[in-house]
């Protein structure tokens, strides 16, 4: 199938399209999609793509069958009351139940839906997930895809046990990883490489290296001051694989009354890290303010807004 054409005004666009997916657009090239089908335990993101247009991330390990849980970019938690969210054999799920609003705009498209997470038994229901999700046009070709997510207990009180796997994560293309290909791991303290970073707190981490021959490009995947336990420790490795280890320190407890929120940035970008420009971008980010629903007008029930 040809790549399907949007059109280039507005120029950020979100398209609903069948089985569940969402097209993100930045001047009439789709630049993310969002999958929420029943065929995956799980809702992800894939593909997202750079300023060439190649996709910087991929679905699955390169050398693992045993990692087909790695879906690009997704949401997922390995202890939640005894439950595993992480793997793909367990039971567990985590079902798009509603999306709230589609906002297309000159500076950003936005998209806020609703999430549900079922144990193991598939009946019941543990945890309640709102996701808004910003996409916008970055310097250069670049893209900026923001992400907040809330999560709260169905009842009382939930604790999402202490692991280094969750809750934002990140499976880079082969090609950019150190293991597979030739890319570059690096924190903003200017360390490289697994070793150097694997457990170690930063405001941010960028997979950069060689998506094509002769095109650099990578993505810098931003922490925010507002997230418990800032600046994170991050669960990174040379085969290609990027988290910010929410729970690595200890658990976290989520209440029914009281969402607890985790803000992201992913910056797709065209040539190595510079971290001249990421200090800027990790400034502006820290004071962008949160989004959030708001009632919408006679076309829609909701539209989002920043507070």
């Amino acid at each position: 199938m040809a790549p399907f054409v949007y059109s280039a005004s507005p120029r950020c666009q979100i398209v609903p399209l069948p089985s569940s997916q969402v097209a993100f657009a930045i001047d009439g090239t789709e630049r993310l999609r969002w999958h929420a089908s029943a065929d995956s335990p799980r809702p992800f993101f894939f593909p997202l793509t750079g300023p060439s247009g190649i996709p910087l991330t991929r679905m699955g390990h390169p050398g693992a069958p045993d990692h087909d849980h790695h879906r690009s970019v997704w949401f997922a938690h390995h202890k939640v009351a005894g439950n595993n969210f992480w793997a793909d054999t367990t039971g567990t799920q985590i079902r798009q139940t509603q999306w709230m609003a589609y906002d297309d705009g000159d500076d950003e498209a936005r998209m806020a839906v609703q999430l549900e997470w079922f144990g193991e038994s598939n009946s019941q229901r543990l945890i309640k997930q709102d996701l808004f999700v910003a996409v916008a046009p970055a310097p250069s070709g670049g893209l900026f895809v923001e992400l907040q997510t809330s999560l709260r207990s169905v009842d009382d009180t939930l604790e999402l046990e202490q692991t280094k796997f969750g809750l934002l994560a990140l499976r880079v293309a082969k090609a950019i990883s150190v293991r597979f290909g030739d890319g570059v791991i690096t924190g903003a303290n200017g360390k490289r490489g697994e070793q150097e970073l694997f457990g170690m707190a930063s405001p941010w981490i960028d997979y950069s290296g060689s998506i094509d021959q002769g095109v650099v490009e990578g993505i810098t995947y931003f922490d925010h001051p507002s997230n418990g336990r800032f600046p994170s420790k991050w669960h990174v490795r040379d085969d290609g694989w990027i988290g910010a280890s929410v729970c690595r320190d200890g658990a976290v407890m989520l209440y029914k009354d009281k969402p607890t929120t985790w803000r992201y940035l992913l910056h797709a970008h065209a040539g190595a890290i510079d971290h001249d420009v990421a200090a800027q971008i990790q400034d502006a980010f820290h004071e962008r303010p949160a989004m959030r629903l708001a009632k919408g007008g006679v076309s829609q029930a909701y539209t989002i807004d920043r507070v």
